[in-house]
């Protein structure tokens, strides 16, 4: 219990109680309880199931000490030997707490006598230890590693350098001879490092799951947007249905008068839906009129160059016209004034006809015309003129 009990420490985080502000809770995550879990399962030599972990744990976002105590004894501790429950343990704690990366059997020359000799080796960050079995009692040496040092290998041999001297590792396959490569490298890289190997990877997985918190409560948030927005076009939509109903209504009491209104609101909803027809045609053939838009675009701007022309054009034309059109005016007064000046005179003329015909009206004929030497400039109708007299005398007619 009180291996796990440092296990759960390492690996949980102090969040405030939302009941009591003023306190916090030492809460495990749910991805950090199936790491300790699986690595439980498999040194016991069992297969780790991660969707039966799924199921189990729900929709839990942390577990207390005493939770994550339980489920590890009731689900994956139950009916286990204590040599293998001790085995299971001391892995988990070497892993997270000892932050060791890697333990197995090596072959190292020695330095004074230069045969293989066996050694049980533990890796951590910054050291190599090695003992002369597993139980780790008796420690022959250790190695110290730094970001000066490297490793590589030759012959089936592991070369780890130093600043001190070169180390001549060995394993017994191929297999192992890569995983203690990767693991020299791992922790060569780690070594100069303030935090330890499983720390640093700690801070990695806390950082990806605020990340992916702070993506979900985004999305979440996004998605109450999306909700909210639907839910007001749903309550604008019954808004809508309810004032369609109310015009219906309104529009029943008046068909008669609305009968013209009606027919043009149903002209003008199957016109709409003609529209909207055309419009998603036009949507689906929009790409492929583009080339076609550009074409357009540039017989339009020559269009509008042969316009602006046949424009200047016109408005000279129009000039010439209007200047046309102001000399007719003026050709036009001139004649008024000309047909104004011959009325005039017309008028003067029938005057003077009408008082010469006055005149000669009025004139007593005693003579005849040849001894009155009158000569009448106008012409006037014939007239008689007759004097009463006591002696007959004949009648003259004159022009």
């Amino acid at each position: 219990m009180y291996k796990l009990f440092r296990v759960f420490c390492f690996l949980s985080e102090l969040i405030v109680d939302p009941e009591r502000p003023n306190r916090f809770q030492v809460i495990m995550d749910t991805s950090e309880m199936g790491l300790v879990a699986s690595q439980i399962v498999t040194s016991l030599g069992a297969d780790w199931d991660q969707s039966g972990f799924e199921e189990l744990i729900g929709n839990a976002n942390g577990f207390q000490f005493g939770m994550f105590l339980t489920l590890l004894e009731k689900r994956y501790l139950a009916d286990v030997d204590r040599a293998g429950l001790v085995e299971a343990l001391n892995a988990v704690t070497n892993t997270f707490i000892d932050d060791i990366i890697k333990k197995g059997v090596l072959l190292k020359r020695g330095y004074l006598l230069p045969t293989l000799r066996e050694y049980w080796f533990v890796l951590k960050p910054c050291q190599l230890l090695y003992y002369k079995n597993e139980e780790e009692k008796e420690q022959c040496g250790s190695i110290t590693l730094d970001p000066r040092c490297w490793v590589d290998s030759n012959l089936q041999r592991i070369m780890l350098h130093t600043t001190e001297r070169t180390f001549e590792l060995a394993t017994k396959d191929h297999r192992s001879r890569l995983q203690w490569l990767s693991a020299l490298k791992l922790a060569i890289s780690y070594s100069a490092g303030t935090e330890g190997y499983q720390r640093t990877l700690l801070r990695r997985r806390q950082k990806r799951r605020k990340a992916e918190l702070q993506e979900k409560h985004r999305r979440s948030s996004i998605i109450h947007d999306m909700d909210v927005q639907l839910q007001a076009e749903k309550q604008a939509r019954a808004a809508m249905e309810i004032h369609a109903k109310e015009l219906k209504v309104a529009s029943e009491k008046h068909v008669e008068e609305l009968e013209c209104l009606l027919e043009e609101e149903t002209q003008a909803k199957r016109d709409e839906e003609i529209v909207r027809n055309l419009q998603a045609r036009v949507l689906r053939e929009e790409w492929e009129k583009r080339e076609e838009l550009e074409r357009l675009q540039e017989e339009h701007i020559l269009l509008l160059e042969q316009e602006r022309e046949k424009r200047i054009e016109f408005e000279i034309k129009q000039r010439e016209k209007e200047n046309q059109l102001l000399e007719a005016q003026q050709r036009l007064i001139e004649l008024e004034a000309e047909k104004q000046r011959l009325d005039d005179e017309l008028t003067r003329a029938q005057k003077k006809i009408s008082v010469s015909e006055k005149a000669v009206a009025s004139i007593t004929i005693v003579e005849p015309a040849e001894t009155l030497h009158i000569k009448p400039q106008v012409k006037v109708r014939r007239t008689m003129s007759f004097i009463p007299s006591t002696k007959e005398r004949p009648i003259h007619f004159y022009k």
